[in-house]
């Protein structure tokens, strides 16, 4: 059978879920009249939420009579995890572009990936019709970035399609049609077919599904043989060891879902259901002569978190899985579908250290776990330091920002704050390019620094670079918070008392607690604050005093804000319907007791 496996990789929002659409619609993978919305490959909450892919998934679709298989990536840095591990199943990528931004930083970082395992590449240079886009600019700048990862001859001689996914069309110049069959064309004669070995059966677990019917599903890449229903098989796991099993089912994939077959042959990617315990990397082998493949490496993780049992006094009331054993058990489901994900238990075994590749990482697992029902606390992320040469090194990343003219000043006065270093400035149209190196730590909380300085017009993009030696103190928040004294109903008579002292997070009528923060303080050092004061009533009301307190609406911080906001002695508490902030030690008195003790250290 005529096959093709393809994976579309891109730096975030250039258009790779639009794309797939695109490609769906033109095979006719559904009816004419059917309604399907847009970006249909973005099927979790969260992903439609955020207008992000978060899951690497796949279709199956049928041009010509040849069958080409579709993976759609993410393009966050943080989910390159994700990309790293289904690249394997493909044997050519389409690199999509945006023709006014160019090469972004997690174009790079996965291009790398790509040439390294020496796909077949092919460029598309997407939102043409957006005013000021420079095509051929963009092509050149491709071009360079090949060059600079020491891409193959063969690969340089790269094939380049222009086009709008919005606008539905792609063609081999920049000559508007009115569909994107120039482009399936391409696909058909650029990249090749998968590349078959004789002998017996071979297939990497590449991905896992969930079923609640048939329970978890390998995904993989048939690289030799062929897998028969009802076969016996060996899994050869990552420590060498082999078990001997047999497959249930089989599937292949067919348009947006899959379909029941018997026999799947080399090059093709399929879904074996029916075998136990298997891990991501793991060889499906033959029973007689089991020989495995070599292991799926992945970038090691660059922060950690330290992740706990809820023990404020709302304790339990939210949601439905609060003990250490609850938190354990979705932990270790998460490493095995979450590759870049490394999780440590602390001694007492109530708190573990979650290891991830960035703060959206790690925040979009605890946004997961909130909406299953987890009631957990988390701390302030750290960034990993290594020992080399009896010297500190630290994690340091290359942040790119495009940000108009007027601001460019703030934003480096930001950036040089944070010790970081600018290695390039250029125009490109009405906006400024800078590049900086700067340290993982100096990353977080920068973002709504950034915005708030820019009036949110700066769009900013980071990827890990190498690890450095030690850059210093980066100096943190400046202004100190508001801590609630005791527990009870916000108040918005005590409210409008002290609203003059800071921004608040809460509004009047909430249950709160004693150590919870409030609200930023105006001023650096906190302040401990009385919000649930009732006012006494006299017998002499004047009927308009009442309506005299206007208070301002709370601040809405999102989860990543708040992990971004909090210090070292605060942590986040999070249930299934509130985020709140908090200090690590509820009580005031044992609070200034340890910060003594502290002090006394330095």
């Amino acid at each position: 059978m005529n096959l093709r496996n393809i994976a579309i990789i891109a730096h975030v929002d250039h258009g790779k879920t639009t794309l797939v659409d695109k490609i769906l619609h033109a095979t006719k993978v559904f009816r004419d009249n059917q309604d399907t919305g847009e970006l249909i490959m973005d099927s979790n909450d969260l992903e439609r939420e955020r207008g992000i892919t978060i899951f690497s998934k796949n279709a199956a679709v049928t041009y010509n009579d040849i069958k080409i298989n579709v993976i759609d990536t993410p393009g966050h840095a943080d989910f390159g995890g994700e990309v790293e591990r289904v690249l394997k199943m493909a044997d050519g990528v389409i690199l999509l572009v945006d023709a006014f931004e160019g090469p972004m930083p997690q174009t790079r970082f996965v291009l790398q990936k790509a040439l390294a395992l020496g796909l077949k590449p092919i460029v598309v240079i997407n939102k043409v019709d957006k005013p000021n886009c420079r095509p051929d600019e963009v092509h050149d700048a491709v071009f360079d970035l090949f060059f600079h990862l020491d891409a193959t001859e063969e690969q340089l001689d790269f094939p380049t399609y222009y086009g709008s996914g919005k606008n539905g069309w792609f063609n081999d110049s920049l000559t508007e049609i009115d569909n994107i069959n120039p482009l399936l064309d391409g696909i058909i004669k650029h990249v090749p077919p998968p590349h078959i070995h004789h002998g017996t059966l071979q297939m990497q677990i590449t991905s896992l599904d969930y079923s609640s019917f048939l329970g978890r599903i390998a995904i993989g890449k048939i690289s030799r043989g062929s897998i028969k229903e009802n076969q016996q098989i060996a899994l050869v796991q990552a420590d060498g060891s082999v078990r001997k099993t047999r497959v249930k089912e089989l599937y292949v994939f067919e348009g947006m879902g899959k379909k029941k077959v018997s026999e799947v042959h080399a090059g093709d990617l399929c879904a074996v259901v029916g075998i136990e315990d298997f891990n991501i990397g793991d060889t499906i082998a033959d029973v007689e002569n089991p020989e495995a493949l070599p292991v799926i490496s992945v970038d090691e993780p660059t922060m950690n978190m330290l992740f706990g049992i809820n023990n404020s006094p709302f304790y339990g009331k939210d949601g439905k899985f609060v003990t250490s054993r609850h938190l354990r058990d979705r932990l270790t489901k998460e490493m095995e579908k979450n590759l870049a994900l490394r999780v440590e238990e602390s001694e007492g075994g109530e708190s573990f250290l979650v290891y991830g590749r960035g703060i959206l990482h790690l925040g979009v697992l605890i946004e997961t776990m909130r909406r299953e029902g987890y009631e957990l606390t988390v701390g302030q992320p750290q960034v990993l330091v290594k020992t080399i040469d009896g010297k500190k090194y630290e994690p340091y990343e290359t942040l790119v920002v495009d940000v108009p003219e007027e601001f460019a000043s703030k934003v480096i006065d930001l950036v040089t704050r944070r010790k970081g270093e600018m290695l390039i400035m250029e125009t490109k149209g009405e906006m400024q390019h800078l590049e900086f190196d700067i340290p993982s730590r100096g990353l977080i909380g920068l973002r709504t620094q950034m915005l708030t300085a820019t009036t949110g017009e700066a769009v900013m993009a980071h990827r890990f670079n190498d690890y450095q030696p030690w850059k210093g103190t980066i100096p943190g928040r400046n202004n100190g918070v508001l801590i609630s004294k005791n527990q009870g109903k916000t108040t918005g008579y005590s409210i409008d008392k002290l609203q003059d002292r800071g921004t608040f997070f809460v509004d009047p009528g909430e249950e709160v607690y004693a150590g919870q923060i409030l609200a930023e303080n105006i001023k650096p050092g906190d302040l401990i604050v009385n919000a649930t004061e009732e006012k006494k009533l006299t017998n002499h009301r004047a009927s308009g005093s009442d309506d005299a307190t206007r208070i301002a609406p709370k601040t809405l911080l999102t989860l990543e804000e708040c992990m971004e906001y909090i210090q070292h002695d605060e942590c986040i508490e999070v249930t299934p319907n509130f985020i709140r902030m908090r200090k690590v030690i509820l009580d005031e008195i044992e609070r200034n007791r340890q910060a003594k003790k502290m002090a006394a250290e330095a």
